[in-house]
C-alpha cells in the first residue's frame, strides 16, 4: 500500500498540481497562434507606466552574439533533487534541471509538443505505438553518445522511479525499445493521442545518462549528467547551485552561433517573496521568479526591472472531499461555491488587475476555453448560495447526521502563506455571514497539506481533508491533468474503460459519463472533437462542483535591465517556443545585451 501512496504523490507532483495557491498557470492546444498566453512587461522607472505585450514574437530579429556573464537567479524554493525520474519537481526545480537536461520534446507557442532531442515522431492509427527518431551528434556531459538504447536503458530506471513510475502508469506505457540505432518505439497499453506531451516534462522527457544514474543513484542528484547546455559545477543544497557552460553543446542558434551564450548560471533559493525581490532590486541577484500575484504587483512598482509575465490555465481555488459529509451533497458544494467572492479572494492574494477569475479548467485566452462551461459555473450569489445550504440543513435526511436546522461544519485548510490565509479568511467571512456555516481555518506546511489530501491505507486513501486550498490545471495537454484529477477510483473501473489505473483523484469525485468523455478525448487527435468533449467535462464539473476556482495564477520572471532571451527562444528546427510558462526559463538563449 505504501508503494501505491508514493505513486499517487509522484504523479500529482509530476503534473504540477501542487497544493499552494488560490491563483494559476496555463495551457493551450490548437492550430491557432497563441495570442495572450504570454505577456512581456517592461517598466523602466518607478514613475514610468507599465506596458504589456500580449503576443509572443513571431518574427525574430537577428541575434547579436554577446558571450559571457553569469546570471544569478533567485528561486522561490530549493529543488528537492535533480534526478528527473526520482525527485519531485515544481517550478524552481525545472529552472535548474532545464540547464542540465535536454528534453525529447518541448512545447511550442501553441503548447503543442515539438521535437528537441527528438528529430521526428510518428504514431500508428490507434495511438498505441509511437516511433521517435533521435538527433545525431548529441553527447552527454561525460562524453557518452546519445542513442536509442540510451532511452531504453533510461526506461528500466524510470519504471521504479518515484516520479516516473506514476507518469508511466498514467501514460499507459507497456514497453520502450530501441528498434534502430537512433529509433525508439514506445508501446502503450491503450491508445493515447496526447502521449508526446508526457515527453515534454521531467519524469519521462528529460534525458539523463543511465549508466551514471545506475552506478550511483543517490550521488547523481548532486552530480547529474545530461546533454544540456550547462554542466553542474556546484551543488550546495539550500544555498546555491551553479552550472557552467557546456563547451561541447550540440545546438546552435539560427545564425549558426554556438549555444549557450552565458558562462554560468547561479541559482539561489530565497523562500521569502519580499527578500527575493529586494535581492533583485539591490543587485545581489540579477533575475528572479515568482508564482505570487502580490510579488508581481510589487515588482512592477519597483521600477527598473524587465517583467516576463505569464498567465494561463493553472488556477487556484480548492476542492471539497466528495466522500465526506456534508460535501457528499451537491447542494452544499454548489452553495458554498456560490458563496465564493472571487473578486475579494483575488484581491486578498494581491492579484487585482493581474489575475483573471477562473470558471473552468482553462483560462479565457486558451483555445480550450468554453463559454458554455463559463455559463455553468456558479457565480457569486449570496442569496442563491444561502438557499442551497439552507435546503440541506432543513433536510431530515442530511448526510452529516446533525439535527435539522443545525449549521454545517467546514474545516477550511490552506498552507501558511499570509496571502493564502487572507484569501481563506474571505471565504470564511462570507460563509459564516449566512449563519448556516461554522468554519475552522487550519494551516499545514505544504507536504502535510498534500498528505491530508492523499490520505493513507487506514482510510482507504480518501484523505482527511474537507474544504482544501488547491491548484488546478496545467500548461500541458488537458488530458495530463484532467484524467488524473478525476480518474477512475479503482483499477476495476479503469479496466472497464480500457485504460491503466493511476488516479490522483483528490476530490474523490467520479462521474462515469464524464470519465467516458475524458477517455474518448485521448482516442482522437481531432481538435474540434476533443474540444467538444472537454467542454462537456467542464460543464459537468461546474454542475456538480467537486472543486471551486478563485483566479488563474499569474507567474513572472523579473530581471535587471540588459538581460534578454527569456522570450522568443526557438527549437533546433526553428519553431517558436512557449516562452516562460509557470516562471520556468529556458536558459540556452539567455544573454547580456552589449
Amino acid at each position: 500500500m505504501r508503494a501505491k501512496w508514493l505513486k499517487l504523490l509522484a504523479l500529482m507532483l509530476a503534473f504540477g498540481m501542487i497544493a499552494a495557491a488560490c491563483g494559476g498557470d496555463s495551457d493551450g492546444d490548437s492550430g491557432d497562434a497563441a495570442e495572450t498566453t504570454t505577456a512581456e512587461t517592461t517598466a523602466t522607472t518607478a514613475e514610468a507606466p507599465t506596458t504589456t505585450e500580449t503576443e509572443l514574437e513571431t518574427t525574430l530579429p537577428p541575434v547579436t552574439v554577446n558571450y559571457g556573464g553569469e546570471l544569478i537567479m533567485g528561486l522561490e524554493a530549493e529543488a528537492t533533487g535533480l534526478r528527473p525520474w526520482e525527485d519531485s519537481c515544481a517550478s524552481p526545480c525545472y529552472n535548474i534541471m532545464i540547464t542540465i537536461y535536454d528534453k525529447l520534446f518541448e512545447v511550442d507557442s501553441n503548447f503543442q509538443p515539438t521535437p528537441w532531442l527528438a528529430a521526428s515522431s510518428s504514431a500508428n492509427a490507434d495511438f498505441t505505438e509511437y516511433v521517435v527518431t533521435l538527433r545525431d551528434g548529441v553527447t552527454f556531459h561525460n562524453g557518452v553518445e546519445l542513442t536509442a538504447q540510451t532511452i531504453a536503458d533510461m526506461f528500466a530506471i524510470q519504471q521504479t522511479g518515484s516520479q516516473s513510475s506514476g507518469s508511466i502508469a498514467a501514460a499507459g506505457i507497456a514497453a520502450v525499445e530501441a528498434t534502430g540505432p537512433m529509433e525508439v518505439t514506445y508501446t502503450l497499453a491503450a491508445g493515447n493521442s496526447a502521449f508526446l506531451s508526457y515527453l515534454t516534462r521531467a519524469p519521462l522527457g528529460m534525458v539523463f545518462e543511465p549508466a551514471a544514474a545506475a552506478a550511483d543513484p543517490d550521488g547523481f542528484s548532486l552530480a547529474p549528467v545530461g546533454t544540456g547546455p550547462f554542466v553542474i559545477a556546484e551543488r550546495d543544497v539550500d544555498n546555491q547551485t551553479t552550472v557552467v557552460r557546456n563547451d561541447s553543446y550540440w545546438m546552435t542558434d539560427s545564425e549558426g552561433n554556438e549555444l549557450p551564450y552565458l558562462d554560468s548560471v547561479q541559482f539561489r533559493p530565497i523562500g521569502d517573496e519580499g527578500t527575493r525581490l529586494s535581492s533583485l532590486v539591490s543587485g545581489t541577484t540579477n533575475a528572479m521568479q515568482t508564482l505570487r500575484q502580490g510579488t508581481i504587483r510589487d515588482a512592477r512598482d519597483a521600477g527598473g526591472l524587465v517583467m516576463y509575465e505569464f498567465q494561463g490555465n493553472n488556477a487556484g481555488g480548492g476542492m471539497f472531499n466528495n466522500l465526506v459529509a456534508p460535501f457528499d451533497d451537491v447542494r452544499i458544494r454548489k452553495g458554498l461555491t456560490h458563496l465564493n467572492n472571487q473578486t475579494a479572494v483575488i484581491d486578498a492574494l494581491g492579484g487585482t488587475g493581474i489575475s483573471l477569475p477562473g470558471s473552468q479548467w482553462f483560462s479565457p485566452d486558451s483555445p480550450w476555453w468554453s463559454q458554455a462551461a463559463a455559463d455553468a459555473y456558479p457565480q457569486f450569489d449570496i442569496e442563491g448560495g444561502t438557499a442551497l445550504v439552507q435546503a440541506y440543513i432543513d433536510d431530515p435526511a442530511r448526510s452529516d447526521g446533525k439535527a435539522v436546522g443545525e449549521p454545517i461544519f467546514v474545516e477550511l485548510s490552506c498552507p501558511p502563506d499570509p496571502t493564502l490565509i487572507s484569501a481563506m479568511q474571505v471565504l470564511q467571512t462570507v460563509w459564516e455571514s449566512t449563519g448556516l456555516v461554522t468554519t475552522e481555518l487550519t494551516s499545514f506546511d505544504q507536504p502535510t497539506h498534500i498528505n491530508n489530501a492523499l490520505g493513507s491505507p487506514d482510510n482507504g486513501f480518501v484523505g482527511t481533508h474537507q474544504a482544501h486550498c488547491w491548484r488546478w490545471s496545467s500548461d500541458e495537454d488537458p488530458s495530463l491533468s484532467l484524467n488524473s484529477a478525476f480518474g477512475a477510483p479503482t483499477a476495476e473501473i479503469a479496466g472497464e474503460f480500457g485504460v491503466p489505473f493511476s488516479a490522483t483523484n483528490f476530490p474523490n469525485f467520479f462521474d462515469a459519463d464524464m470519465y467516458a468523455n475524458l477517455v474518448a478525448a485521448i482516442q482522437t487527435d481531432d481538435f474540434q472533437t476533443r474540444y467538444d468533449l472537454y467542454e462537456q467535462v467542464n460543464i459537468t464539473i461546474n454542475e456538480q462542483n467537486p472543486i471551486w476556482y478563485s483566479g488563474h495564477t499569474a507567474t513572472a520572471i523579473a530581471t535587471a535591465e540588459g538581460i534578454t532571451g527569456f522570450n522568443g527562444w526557438t527549437t533546433p528546427d526553428g519553431v517558436l517556443g512557449a516562452g516562460f510558462p509557470a516562471a520556468e526559463g529556458r536558459y540556452t538563449f539567455i544573454r547580456f545585451e552589449g
